[in-house]
């Protein structure tokens, strides 16, 4: 296509961009107001000012080599959009009752209005932002000449003249200064510049829609063809895998900076935060947002594939398939299409970006500079001090950007794919995020927290990438990136300190993420908050709670000594004699008052000039002007000040106040707990003191009247002699286990236990226990029934004490089953890696209440002293400390009137584990049993 005819295209496309923005911008204010300009609609589209280049030309290529490795990009956006309105609300919030410009004001703002770190933020914000418009540069310059004919003419870098991505710059830088900075206020919403953009995303949507249907529909029979095709070579058949998406590696880092970008580029800030007019426009492009990217993603795979499908070997750049594709075909007015689409896709970006960045570096770094020296010069009273030209200003950053994008793209530009490009930027502004996120959230975080840690992650980004990238074009030699500086190869920039195998972006997001979050948290928690700072934080981190505290009066600049006209010079020689007079006159007929120059500005004064110098120059050159303004008239922050603290302090000594209430009632509450656990262990000593005296008391009584009816007999029958001795033999083994039970329970509780651990056979201690207890069950004649499986493998315990388990068990059950009928079943069960021993009874069983509560120390089931049944209430606490050491765990099961069951696990002894007593009692005592 003739070099002239598509400039001619190319300049009427920008021409009529331009036409919409300047209808939008003149339409009436009733009309904007609530018309297409503030429309959710127009909003939702303009944020696609997010698919770039990169999207339109990139995204192509990229699918070429790695599949479905392109959607990460897109996937991040989605996800915030959609799961991130909490977020983009609070944020959006804060920028309207901040003023805020840019996101470098904003983050100033939120640290004390610190000029310091809005320059910083803005000086950061050129250096990683040179990057993303030398990709756009690159794109239009490219797909120029692909479609005149003169790609590839040429062999190295074409002159100055020639060359046209210079060229595109220049186009670009003017068309950027007629577009985006014809007024003077930054604050104020830009409706045409809204429109635009949501115009030329409508048209790059379009563009690409009709190239995908030309692929899919006309080159092949549908994507069911495409696909089979595809899927016919194996090389490109690998495409439609995961393989090509999990051998990058790269995929979640790229996800993770795609959602950061959408709030820390400044474009994406400007349009999303800046230009809201209402945050009931944030709900729909919640949802319309992610759909755009579906759409304009719905045909990147299928090109890519025909492209290697139609366009095989390596001559044909992959970014640039979009355009080959109609070319080779003969299909040129849709080339034309797709070439005013990538146009589209780059003016939207340059132009946003510029005038987003452009007003950083005005507000950030040159105003404030030129107004501390022409404030502190200035005389007082003189209406004729010239005019501080901000608009200028701004006009001439937009070129001095613009020209670093295109000297960044001659320096580097051509050794990376346009994807490559973006995501170097991507990596660059996600840096801004723990300042700027850490700052809505968290009240701790300082102004020097902020900048150590953006200073120290966007070195670590320039080290690990952005100088690589320029080693790789040639300007630095290849041993910087294969050797480190100096030959350091801990220097590495691809392995920082040795750490290899992980891709260049998420080696640099690692690095960096880790010295900006580090120095953030860290400086923050060891440093202290000035007034000023903390002032700042609460209108930010309590956004939602300060939106009712409505209205706003006051302000930190005093009510009185500065004088109505004072501040009435200093707006005339910032804003023009025309705007400031207009701005002053409206406030005041809407106040019904008039301004006295020599009377004091009261508090809605300053305010409303505050505001609307912030609008102008940013809430940093704002905050300049006034102070400056405000010592020379006498009046200095020292009140403000002052008044902060002491507003601090209080607020610090109620919530230290709230904090010591709340540890009060927490001790208040702990206090109570033990006191009713004191109260119950006071009642379980007396219930204990009664049982035990209660039962020693029946023996010694039993014992010694039979001794005295043998002492005073002596002439008693032998037979008789015989059962008296009998029975104070059986009342004596009853206070022999009596006083046993209390010492176990005593050398238990003091460790002093000396524990044998081993393998033990569970068959044989069960059968061993069944035969002590046989006397107590044929006594009462109460059947008992034993079984045991065969082949059962033995357990890790002590035998003497798993004897004491079974025997205190098979005593309570014989104790409680009814004489002559009742039943006994002792059984056990394997389970994998333990054994459950169970013995039942058919007694009156115990209630739910007490099933856990009857392990306790003292605790029996029944009244005291009335249907409790005989004993000191220690011997199924002594059971459950001899199991737990073991490793096992006891319980009861009971349905009252239908008998109870105690079961109790243990481990299966492994074939490998050690005999000895001390190693084997650890593990056990280390073990624990199912839950």
């Amino acid at each position: 296509m003739p070099a002239w005819a598509l400039v001619g295209v190319a300049l009427g496309y920008l021409l009529l961009l331009f036409a919409i923005a300047w209808w939008g911008d003149r339409r009436p204010r009733g009309a904007a107001g609530g018309g297409l300009g503030s429309g959710a609609t127009v909003y939702a589209l303009s944020l696609a000012v997010f698919c770039t280049t990169w999207t339109f030309y990139g995204s192509v290529g990229r699918a070429a080599s790695i599949g479905l490795g392109f959607l990460p990009i897109y996937l991040g956006p989605t996800l915030a959009m959609t799961l991130g309105l909490v977020l983009l609300r609070k944020i959006v919030l804060v920028a309207k009752t901040q003023r805020i410009t840019s996101i470098a004001d904003f983050i100033a703002a939120r640290y004390g209005r610190s000029h310091a770190l809005g320059g910083l933020v803005a000086a950061l914000a050129v250096v990683v932002i040179i990057p993303y418009i030398a990709l756009q540069l690159k794109a239009v310059s490219v797909s120029f000449e692909l479609l005149t004919g003169v790609a590839g003419s040429t062999e190295g870098p074409r002159p100055l003249l020639l060359d046209t991505a210079f060229h595109t710059t220049l186009l670009m830088a003017a068309f950027t200064i007629l577009f985006g900075a014809r007024q003077i206020d930054a604050a104020e919403h830009h409706p045409g510049v809204v429109i635009a953009v949501a115009f030329e995303s409508v048209v790059k949507l379009a563009a690409f829609l009709a190239l995908g249907g030309f692929v899919v529909f006309v080159l092949f029979e549908g994507f069911g063809d495409l696909f089979a095709r595809a899927r016919a070579m194996p090389d490109i058949a690998r495409l439609l895998t995961a393989a090509p998406v999990l051998e990058d590696g790269g995929w979640v880092t790229t996800t993770i900076l795609a959602l950061l970008a959408i709030i820390c580029l400044p474009r994406q800030f400007q349009l999303l935060v800046v230009e809201n007019t209402d945050e009931r426009q944030l709900p729909r492009a919640m949802w319309l947002f992610p759909l755009y990217l579906l759409l304009i993603n719905l045909f990147v795979l299928p090109v890519a594939l025909a492209g290697l499908l139609l366009l095989p070997g390596q001559g044909t750049d992959r970014d640039m398939v979009v355009l080959a594709l109609p070319l080779v075909h003969g299909w040129t007015w849709l080339a034309l299409l797709v070439f005013i689409g990538g146009l589209s896709a780059a003016a939207g970006m340059i132009v946003v970006e510029t005038i987003a960045v452009s007003t950083m570096v005005s507000n950030n770094l040159v105003i404030p500079s030129l107004l501390r020296r022409r404030l502190a010069s200035a005389e007082q009273g003189q209406n004729g001090e010239p005019r501080l030209p901000v608009l200028a200003i701004r006009r001439i950053a937009i070129v001095a950007i613009l020209l670093l994008g295109y000297t960044y793209f001659r320096l580097a530009g051509g050794a990376y794919a346009l994807v490559a490009i973006g995501l170097i930027s991507f990596a660059g502004v996600a840096q801004f995020a723990p300042a700027l996120i850490g700052g809505l959230y968290w009240a701790g975080a300082t102004r020097r927290g902020a900048i150590s840690g953006l200073v120290a992650g966007t070195f670590v980004w320039g080290y690990t990438l952005l100088l690589p990238s320029f080693a790789r074009s040639g300007w630095l030699p290849q041993g910087f990136i294969l050797d480190g500086p100096w030959g350091i190869t801990l220097l590495r920039p691809y392995a920082l300190l040795g750490l290899e195998g992980l891709d260049p972006l998420t080696h640099a997001l690692f690095w960096s993420g880790l010295a900006n979050i580090g120095l953030f948290v860290g400086v923050s928690i060891f440093d202290r908050a000035g007034p000023g700072e903390r002032a700042q934080a609460i209108p930010f981190v309590e956004a939602f709670q300060a939106e009712d505290d409505k209205p706003r009066t006051r302000t930190g600049w005093g009510d009185a000594a500065l004088a109505t006209g004072e501040l009435a010079r200093l707006l005339r020689r910032l804003l023009g004699p025309e705007r400031a007079e207009a701005a002053l006159t409206e406030f005041a007929a809407e106040r019904g008052i008039g301004l006295d120059p020599d009377r004091p500005a009261d508090a809605e004064l300053l305010l409303f000039a505050e505001r609307l110098l912030t609008g102008v120059i940013g809430a940093t050159s704002a905050r300049v002007a006034l102070a400056s303004l405000s010592q020379g008239g006498g009046i200095g922050p020292p009140d403000l000040m002052r008044m902060l603290d002491e507003a601090s302090q209080v607020i610090e000594y109620s919530r230290r106040l709230e904090q010591k209430s709340a540890e009060l009632e927490a001790a208040s509450a702990a206090l109570r707990a033990m006191n009713d656990r004191l109260r119950e262990l006071d009642q379980l000593k007396d219930d204990f003191l009664s049982t035990v005296t209660h039962e020693l008391r029946t023996p010694l009584t039993a014992v010694r009247s039979l001794s005295e009816i043998l002492h005073d007999n002596p002439e008693l029958e032998l037979a008789q002699r015989q059962e008296f001795l009998g029975l104070i033999i059986k009342e004596s083994e009853r206070l022999t286990r009596l006083i046993n039970q209390l010492l176990d329970m005593a050398k238990i509780e003091a460790g002093a236990v000396e524990w044998q651990v081993r393998r033990v056979d569970p068959a044989a201690v069960i059968e061993e226990a069944v035969a002590s207890t046989g006397q107590l069950f044929r006594d009462k004649g109460v059947a008992l029934e034993v079984r045991i499986p065969p082949e059962i493998p033995p357990v890790q315990g002590d035998h003497d004490r798993l004897m004491q388990v079974l025997v205190n068990l098979l005593s309570n059950a014989a104790k409680f089953s009814p004489a002559g009928t009742g039943r006994v079943e002792v059984s056990l069960r394997l389970e994998p890696g333990w054994i459950e021993v169970s013995v039942r009874d058919n007694g009156p069983g115990i209630p739910a209440a007490e099933l856990e509560a009857i392990f306790d120390k003292f605790r029996q089931s029944g009244k005291a002293m009335t249907d409790r049944p005989a004993g000191t209430g220690l011997g199924l606490t002594i059971c459950r400390r001899i199991v737990e050491h073991l490793g096992g765990r006891i319980w009861a099961e009971s349905r009252p009137g239908e008998g109870a069951a105690f079961r109790f696990m243990l481990p299966v002894a492994q074939p490998a584990q050690s005999r000895d007593g001390g190693s084997s009692s650890a593990m056990a005592a280390g073990g624990a049993g199912p839950r």
